[in-house]
């Protein structure tokens, strides 16, 4: 790795959001490398500026990852972002402790305007996902902006180039994030922002034929962007008859599902080299009574992986001569643990499964925008041409519905809630659990379920509020339709996935979808997963809507939609049998990821 003057080193510490900043950067035309945190002092002298990564782990443990110390001796620029920025304290000889966490957006302050924060506004919003603090600066150092909870939220030893930022400003969701990466970059570092970029499209293609050689591609698809993408680019880099796809029904997808496969397929030209396949009955069978959502994706990757053997082998294809095609994105990566595993598992993604990794290790796999996001896989799929009714679908996990259909192996009631945080509103917290990600590590926490007026300002002040405070809660719900009967009444039954929750839930989702269609605001949200919960008074169902917006997946806010169109939803899924309740999903990301789980 030969460093240049313009370009930066980004050390990974484990963040969820390192290769965001890498990708931030490429956003502006300029060149990063990623390196360890082993990483000497005398390697990263080239740089011209180093930025330090967040990270799941609290920088007072004796374990905590590190970097060498020597690099605030090298008179280059330097930004620590939120274990970073406390790293970086902590080497100068500030204390960092624990307090009360900061999870999603937060009210920034800046104090002194200087080369970070230049050209932003004096109150801006960020996104945080903290629990350690900075709470005393050593000699030299001083505060550029606080927030309510956090005085130390920017900090400089500005004679020596040195900064830390508590929030992250590489997550779209921070508003000036991408001004103050930019100011790092060109103000503190010297490095130009070049004008132009180099097609994506054709980076890529030279990727897949270095990856492929003279191999045919064998590609699990799943009609959605990410997989239809990459496998348009594969057939584009190599050869329409060198690459084949296969879809498997397994019974976990949305109503009509495989019907608009076919119709995409056919638009696109590649409909006779994708062959369809309907598993459902195996797949149902092997998560029968499965309730961890771990082990329902690592029961999915394999039977993906067993199913894609058997179809090798009835088409008379040696593995020797073909490599496995796949639609995986980065953040299916990071959430699984990452590519050096240093970072916090949230979900292992069924494209990471032992068997996938195992092909990966072999040279087996070729998976041509595993580097990108979401909103750059879309740009790619506009770049080919494909039609934007492709390009501007939902994101849909591979798993499906499976990870859609909670389930609980214990019954309790709800528990009153009467926390400050819930200004007086009715609430309750449920005894059923799913996944969140706070701090950059993994959370499995319960649910607040309130009762409010849908006052979007209002929710997303008190989830904030009662995510940050309640240790044990990482998600609020609220009431949108339902008998009014006390939430107190409640009570999580002990359930598993069936064929018949399934196809309420896929009713459910089919409602939501058709409702944004016929009013118009289907383009409104990035993604609207819908959720069952074993959740009623008499024992029925609780169904979960999760409208959000995003732009990449790694951050989301709550898809502010009006509320009669969110009422019609729920009174028209009300309707469904078993169905007792209908609640939004008001909680950003963090502290709960967009799926539930």
């Amino acid at each position: 790795m030969s460093p240049s003057n313009e370009s930066l080193a980004i050390i990974d510490l484990g963040g969820q959001y390192c290769h965001m900043i890498a990708r931030r950067l490429r956003d502006l035309g300029v060149r990063s490398d990623i390196r360890e945190p082993e990483t000497s002092a005398g390697d990263l002298a080239s740089y011209a500026g180093i930025i330090l990564s967040g990270g799941p782990r609290s920088v007072y443990e004796d374990d905590a990852p590190s970097v060498d110390e020597e690099i605030l001796d090298l008179d280059v620029p330097v930004l620590g972002i939120c274990y970073g920025h406390q790293l970086l304290a902590q080497i100068a000889g500030a204390t960092v402790e624990r307090r009360k966490g900061e999870y999603g957006p937060t009210t920034l302050t800046v104090l002194a305007e200087d080369a970070l924060f230049r050209a932003t506004p004096r109150q801006q919003t960020v996104w945080m996902s903290h629990s350690d603090v900075v709470t005393a600066l050593p000699r030299g150092w001083e505060a550029l902006a606080a927030t309510s909870e956090c005085t130390t939220a920017a900090i400089a030893n500005l004679e020596a180039r040195v900064f830390g930022v508590q929030f992250h400003p590489e997550v779209v969701h921070s508003e000036y994030g991408r001004a103050i990466l930019r100011n790092f970059t060109e103000s503190v570092c010297g490095v130009p922002v070049p004008e132009s970029r180099e097609s994506r499209v054709a980076a890529l293609t030279r990727h897949v034929r270095e990856v492929v050689g003279d191999r045919s591609v064998f590609f699990l698809v799943s009609g959605g962007v990410d997989s239809t993408v990459a496998f348009v680019l594969c057939s584009r880099a190599v050869g329409h008859d060198r690459v084949l796809g296969l879809y498997v029904d397994t019974g976990l997808m949305r109503k009509g599902e495989t019907d608009e496969l076919r119709q995409n397929l056919a638009a696109m030209g590649v409909a006779d080299r994708v062959q369809v396949r309907d598993e459902s009955a195996r797949f149902l069978k092997a998560l029968d009574g499965v309730i961890d959502p771990e082990e329902k994706r690592r029961i999915i990757g394999r039977l993906f992986v067993e199913v894609q053997s058997e179809a090798l082998g009835e088409l008379g294809i040696h593995e020797a001569k073909w490599v496995l095609g796949q639609g995986t994105i980065y953040p299916d990566t990071i959430e699984s643990g990452g590519a050096q595993g240093r970072a916090a598992l949230i979900k292992t993604h069924h494209n990471r499964c032992e068997e996938i990794l195992q092909m990966l290790r072999e040279g087996r796999v070729v998976e041509p925008i595993a580097e990108l996001y979401k909103d750059e896989v879309r740009e790619v799929g506009q770049e080919l041409g494909l039609d934007a009714r492709l390009t501007n679908r939902w994101p849909f996990p591979g798993p499906g519905l499976a990870i859609r259909c909670l389930g609980s192996g214990t019954e309790g009631p709800a528990r009153p809630l009467a926390e400050p945080q819930l200004e007086g509103l009715e609430a309750v917290t449920l005894p059923l659990r799913s996944v969140g990600v706070q701090g950059d590590a993994r959370t499995y926490r319960e649910a607040a379920a309130l009762r409010s007026p849908l006052d979007y300002e209002r929710l997303r002040r008190i989830s904030t509020s009662v995510c940050n405070e309640i240790t044990t809660v990482n998600r609020v719900v609220a009431v949108v339709a339902g008998p009014d009967r006390p939430l107190e009444g409640l009570r999580v039954y002990r359930r598993g996935m069936t064929a018949e929750r399934l196809e309420t839930l896929r009713e459910a989702d089919f409602i939501v979808r058709r409702v944004l269609r016929e009013t118009g605001l289907t383009d409104a949200v990035w993604q609207f997963p819908v959720v069952i919960l074993p959740v009623g008074w008499d024992g029925g169902e609780t169904i979960v809507l999760r409208p959000v917006c995003s732009e990449d997946g790694m951050t989301a806010s709550v898809g502010e939609l009006p509320e009669d169109v969110v009422r019609r939803m729920g009174e028209e899924i009300l309707v469904l049998p078993s169905v007792e309740l209908v609640v939004l999903d008001a909680t950003s990301k963090p502290p709960g990821t967009i799926e539930w789980e």
